[in-house]
């Protein structure tokens, strides 16, 4: 009687690019809704709008950062944090060294 009503959470599945592209189109084209899209290809809605969302983005139709803006920044926050980590090995190292010569 407890698990009525509840879900169990879909598993995370990826999807390339191509793919994306191919319903992009399809809910671009007006045949039929982004819920009937999402619903055929047994996707959400949610993610399915996301798509469509960063496409018109990606074209120049609506304003956000496009989908290689999203990847230079992603490589640059990990670069970044990558160098933090590095500066606080060393600084750590250096302390470790001044306590040891005195």
């Amino acid at each position: 009687m407890e698990s009525m009503g509840k879900k169990k959470p879909r598993p995370r599945r990826s999807f390339t690019p191509e793919f994306k592209a191919e319903i992009v189109e399809l809910c671009w084209r007006g045949d039929r809704s982004v819920g009937q899209v999402a619903k055929d290809f047994d996707l959400t809605e949610t993610a399915v709008r996301d798509w469509v969302k960063q496409a018109e983005v990606d074209a120049g139709e609506r304003d956000g950062l496009t989908s290689d803006e999203r990847e230079e920044l992603a490589r640059l926050r990990r670069e970044n944090r990558r160098l933090r980590e590095d500066v606080d090995i060393l600084k750590r190292a250096t302390a470790f060294f001044a306590t040891e010569t005195r």
